[in-house]
């Protein structure tokens, strides 16, 4: 996948060595108890949600870049890292040994910023985004979010393309992971 990004590819390089090295991004899960609330869940969520979308853009609308798809696929969700050194999501431990019942919790030691706006935060001062790009970043979570609504009716392709693979991802090739491996449960 990252070989479809070409034209920005320095830019790219320099955000990818940033989430590799300086964030939890390799290591962070999805969520704290839906889908893929597990070490590097976060990681597999945005690889599924890429392949997704690359998928659905060679069918719906080619004229999108793959590296735009590429890009936004793989750091819709950026935010959910929390900061440097100061994740968002913190491991819980459960009691006489067990697993915790709720695997993760949310960070409340931080200055909260929503995920979308935070991925944002980091992209922007490492790499250009064009204004489809940073709409499809921005309100990739369509009517889950009461926010997105000042979009509606605005949409870029693109964000409808990011908005899509998300929940399929979710919703369908993620749930059907946790059903068949035994992970986490999977609810709204």
């Amino acid at each position: 996948m990252k070989s479809l990004v070409k034209e920005r590819l320095t830019e790219f390089d320099a955000l990818c060595k940033f989430t590799e090295e300086k964030t939890e991004y390799l290591t962070a899960p999805a969520s704290t108890r839906f889908h893929l609330c597990k070490e590097s869940g976060l990681l597999e969520h945005s690889v599924n949600v890429c392949e997704t979308m690359l998928k659905m853009k060679n069918v719906l609308a080619p004229d999108i870049s793959d590296e735009s798809c590429v890009v936004t696929a793989l750091f819709h969700d950026l935010g959910k890292v929390g900061m440097p050194d100061n994740p968002m999501y913190i491991k819980n431990s459960g009691k006489g040994g067990k697993e915790a019942s709720v695997p993760y919790s949310f960070n409340n030691q931080m200055t909260y910023l929503s995920v979308p706006l935070r991925s944002l935060y980091f992209i922007l001062p490492l790499f250009p985004l064009t204004p489809d790009e940073t709409q499809a970043i921005m309100y990739h979570d369509g009517q889950y979010v009461e926010d997105n609504k000042s979009v509606a009716t605005k949409e870029c392709s693109l964000l409808f393309l990011l908005q899509y693979a998300d929940s399929w991802s979710c919703f369908v090739t993620e749930k059907i992971h946790n059903e068949i491996c035994g992970g986490c449960s999977y609810v709204s």
